[in-house]
């Protein structure tokens, strides 16, 4: 097999063994057809208050990349932002002044902090709870759109940090996790996974892009680190209820046989998981290490933009 970092890379998953693994993670009408939250449905109210505990020093750290507006070779379709109105346009009311600005963006991207609406992904021409592609069209989508989350997701943040656990400051490209790496994670940051908890992933993908720059990390180029697919079978045990990685989770080159994104395919479209891409946890992973604890309170908010198969966001860890 091949070795990265002096360490077996775990094998591909058939494609039939990837449809069983769909099969033992499927929640579908476990809330009912009718449903729309997903995995959001195991954080109660009192998981709400117990993440509430976590707030001891009072300290909040973003997890957000500022936005990007440079094109790059992971980033093919900057944001755009430019100056409607400065300070030099004089206003006919007299005082005060205003400065006002236009900001244009795709939602989703390896460069954008975003959260992925259940609409975004489907397998097999099914979205969550069996739901048909066709409810999802130009004009936007009839089920699963963002507004399903305008009330934020609320709850306990565990991060899981795989390169302090392996002693190195990134994952290189195409290193897969496993769930033997997640569960030695735990025991060596004292904490654990369990019903209801937001799930920060870091692989030191944005780490890697700040000291090396950035490279084409999609399927045409070096790819990426990310989570074997079988380690959704912890999560799915553990009734994880929203996953936050810093890239997307998913490793590239893919680790099953004929599906390119089996990740996104296992949480959103099978579990019905909240999911993010692309957040950054470099200010995160100095705050954790100086109060010597992995766990807080973490609140993302997305905006309210119905039809929407996502939502640029700015998650926050207190």
């Amino acid at each position: 097999m091949t070795m990265v970092q002096n360490r077996p890379m775990p094998g591909k998953l058939s494609a039939q063994a990837f449809d069983e693994l769909f099969a033992k993670v499927c929640n579908w009408g476990r809330w009912g057809s009718a449903d729309e939250r997903g995995t959001l449905n195991y954080i109660t109210p009192e998981h709400v208050r117990t993440a509430a505990s976590f707030v001891r020093s009072g300290r909040t750290v973003s997890l957000s990349l500022p936005i990007n507006t440079v094109a790059g070779p992971d980033n093919p379709r900057p944001a755009l932002h430019y100056m409607v109105r400065t300070f030099d346009r004089a206003s006919p009311q007299g005082e005060s002044q205003f400065a006002t600005d236009f900001l244009g963006s795709e939602v989703h991207g390896n460069c954008k902090t975003h959260l992925d609406a259940l609409c975004h992904n489907a397998y097999k021409g099914k979205l969550y709870n069996g739901k048909p592609t066709d409810s999802v069209t130009s004009r936007g989508s009839t089920v699963f759109d963002i507004t399903t989350y305008a009330h934020g997701i609320v709850g306990r943040g565990v991060l899981l940090d795989i390169p302090r656990l392996r002693g190195v400051k990134w994952l290189e490209p195409g290193e897969a996790v496993t769930r033997e790496d997640l569960e030695a994670s735990e025991r060596s940051q004292g904490v654990a996974l369990r019903e209801g908890d937001i799930f920060l992933f870091r692989t030191g993908h944005h780490r890697r892009r700040l000291e090396l720059g950035p490279w084409d990390n999609g399927y045409t180029g070096e790819g990426r680190a990310g989570l074997h697919a079988t380690t959704m079978l912890l999560l799915h045990e553990r009734k994880v209820a929203a996953f936050l990685p810093d890239g997307d989770g998913e490793t590239i080159p893919s680790n099953v046989e004929g599906v390119g994104s089996p990740i996104h395919a296992l949480q959103i479209a099978a579990m019905g998981m909240a999911c993010a891409d692309n957040l950054q946890f470099e200010e995160l992973i100095e705050a954790c290490a100086e109060e010597r604890r992995w766990e807080f309170m973490v609140v993302a908010a997305p905006l309210r933009l119905p039809g929407g198969t996502g939502s640029l966001f700015n998650p926050i860890a207190i």
